[in-house]
């Protein structure tokens, strides 16, 4: 009996299905009138009916899920299809399109302020406008140190090439300028064209005259600008030049009054700010701002010009005439305290100070120190008057050598060998003789005599207006050994500055009463508007009785002792000359030769001070010191008028029978 399947919700028999028409048979196989395939068909024979099924053996249903069976479902498109590949091209398309939109509200709308801010920062520039540096004139105006405009060219090399295109027609334009700027052409072209790098920046000339630089930028060359700056000028080149000190590369004070003063010559920068293009170039139409700049304060000094250079000059010919290593030479007003002259040998030009060796750029006169000697007698006669252990005419028997328990059994001595002298106070004082002076000191308590040395400004600065000042040295009294105790008396185990040993017979000069040495009179601004210095208050020293009685001594030493090569005709002098000692490395002494005074010494107006570092012709200050003292002196006094004394003086006697 047939066999029957159930499909489709339909039973079909054997028959039936044996009897349905096979793909090959749809494809229009070629059939024999027998039914066999025709020659050339790939199947034999047409089975139908039961012969058919019989020979076809049943292959089992597949296990469920294993994978193994025909497909049940339709098979979708490929990836790779022309289709699919369209879609997905699509989508991307506009993923992208709606990440550009959103970027675009974002930049655009959302965020469109802040990136204009960006890009308008991103051409701003800003350069500095340096402010003039204000001048340094003297107590009478004249200029000593001022600034003048100077230009610095500049190349822009990007620039240059963009307008100029070819290396030949660069050289064209260095040419014109070389010819402006005498400076080799090749020189020139050079900077104008570059190298592989073209820079944005590069100067081609520094410190160009104003003049030159008008005609360099009526050229018009692509690329070349300028740039606005100064340059300072010392019109009295070196005279006073240890005093003013010098400016470096970046116009900023590196010595003396421009270095102290440096803020207020200065003055403050301002700014130019504009916007400008991708190679750099300024953009006419653009954005500028101007913060102007303001200009340095002007430093009016007490130094004398005309006074400064007569000194200068003088000092400068001894110190080459006696072989001496360096000299200094200052002179105060001793009203005022106001210094009309401080000279160094050999002073630095502040136009060129790299031809001035290191050492010498500074003043010696404010940190070399070194034992005052004899100068400083003064102080202790001061004493004695003040403290009434003697008068000008109390009578002493002077030996040539004086010894005194726990000296080191090296008795003191004096500068010349002499048998007994009988001198007065003023005699002592007069002949410098340091026996003398030791038995008149030895009268004063240990710590009367440092008081003094004290008061009359060892050991403290002086507070003048240079950089690098010394306030010398001064043992504490206590700290004293047995000879120190008496050596004090007479200018040794101490040291001290020019100034300090200027400031002490401008005291005496002044009726005892100590002014402040300065060299600044004070600062004009901008505005015009004059700040005097701001000084310390005057301080009484000894009594006015007391500093015209050292003055009146002083006198006996210029006209009948040691001083008498300071003598000025038709001015009364009073005088001291000093022969020291100063001490290097390595156990080295050398002798400092010196001579002090005040003139007229009937109305004493200047404390003048005169050193010699180490002279070779004589170590005696009354040799080489006093001759310029005189000559120095004398100008000064002509020059500004101080009229001639009017009586003869009046001396204390110097010996006694």
């Amino acid at each position: 009996m047939p066999s029957a399947r159930v499909a489709s919700g339909r039973a079909t028999t054997g028959t039936e299905r044996s009897s349905r028409v096979r793909p090959a048979d749809r494809a229009g196989a070629p059939r024999r009138p027998d039914g066999t395939a025709a020659p050339g068909s790939a199947r034999g024979p047409v089975r139908t009916g039961p012969a058919r099924d019989a020979a076809r053996p049943v292959r089992p249903a597949p296990a469920e899920g294993d994978g193994s069976g025909p497909r049940t479902t339709p098979r979708g498109p490929r990836v790779g299809s022309p289709p699919r590949r369209q879609r997905v091209a699509l989508g991307l398309v506009l993923v992208l399109l709606v990440v550009l939109a959103g970027r675009l509200v974002q930049v655009q709308g959302i965020a469109g302020g802040s990136y204009a801010d960006l890009a308008y920062s991103g051409r701003l520039t800003t350069v500095e406008i340096p402010g003039t540096r204000g001048q340094v004139v003297d107590r009478n105006g004249e200029v000593l140190a001022s600034s003048v405009e100077r230009w610095n060219v500049v190349v822009n090399q990007q620039q240059v090439v963009a307008a100029l295109k070819t290396p030949e027609k660069a050289a064209e334009k260095a040419a014109e300028l070389a010819e402006l700027l005498d400076m080799p052409a090749g020189e020139v072209g050079a900077v104008l064209w570059g190298g592989e790098e073209k820079r944005g920046f590069v100067y081609l000339a520094k410190n160009v005259l104003p003049e030159v630089y008008e005609e360099v930028a009526a050229r018009r060359v692509a690329g070349v600008s300028g740039e606005r700056t100064s340059d300072r000028s010392y019109p009295a080149e070196s005279t006073g030049g240890n005093v003013l000190g010098f400016v470096g590369a970046d116009n900023r004070g590196q010595a003396g009054i421009e270095l102290v003063y440096d803020d207020l010559l200065s003055g403050r920068a301002g700014s130019q700010t504009y916007e400008q293009g991708a190679r750099g170039q300024r953009i006419p139409t653009g954005e500028q701002a101007v913060e102007p700049a303001v200009d340095g304060h002007d430093v009016q000094l007490t130094i004398d010009r005309d006074i400064q250079y007569v000194a200068q000059s003088t000092l400068d010919a001894k110190v080459t005439e006696s072989g001496a290593e360096w000299g200094a030479l200052e002179i105060v007003d001793v009203r005022t305290g106001e210094i009309l002259a401080l000279v160094d040998s050999g002073a630095v030009d502040p136009n060129d100070p790299g031809a001035t060796p290191t050492d010498d750029r500074g003043s010696r006169s404010v940190g070399a120190v070194y034992e005052p000697g004899s100068t400083a007698k003064v102080i202790t006669m001061a004493a004695a008057l003040e403290q009434g252990v003697a008068t000008p005419t109390s009578q002493y028997v002077v030996p040539y050598l004086l010894d005194l328990p726990n000296i080191g059994g090296k008795p003191f001595k004096d500068s010349h060998e002499h048998g007994d002298l009988r001198l007065t106070l003023t005699g002592i004082l007069a002949e410098s003789s340091n026996t003398g002076t030791v038995m008149v000191g030895k009268e004063l308590p240990r710590q009367v005599r440092h008081d003094y040395l004290s008061k009359f400004g060892f050991g403290s600065t002086t507070g003048v207006e240079l950089p690098g000042e010394s306030g010398g040295l001064l043992w504490a009294a206590d700290d004293w050994d047995g000879r120190s105790q008496y050596a004090v008396l007479f200018g040794q185990a101490v040291s001290s500055t020019v100034l300090q040993n200027t400031q002490v017979f401008a005291t005496l000069g002044n009726g005892g009463v100590q002014m402040q040495p300065h060299l600044v009179r004070g600062t004009t601004a901008p505005d015009g508007t004059f700040t005097p210095s701001e000084l310390a208050e005057p301080e009484r020293v000894v009594s006015e009785e007391t500093a015209r009685t050292v003055v009146r001594m002083l006198e006996s030493a210029v006209v009948e002792g040691t001083g008498s090569n300071g003598a000025v005709p038709g001015y009364r002098v009073a005088g001291k000359t000093g022969t020291a000692q100063a001490f290097e490395g390595g156990g080295v002494i050398k002798h400092v030769s010196s001579f002090i005074g005040l003139v007229p010494a009937d109305d004493p107006q200047l404390a003048i001070n005169v050193v010699l570092y180490d002279p070779k012709t004589s170590i005696y200050g009354g040799a080489v010191a006093a001759p310029v003292f005189s000559q120095v002196a004398a100008f000064s006094l002509q020059h500004l008028g101080i009229p001639p004394s009017g009586a003869p003086a009046e001396l204390f006697p110097s010996t006694w029978e």
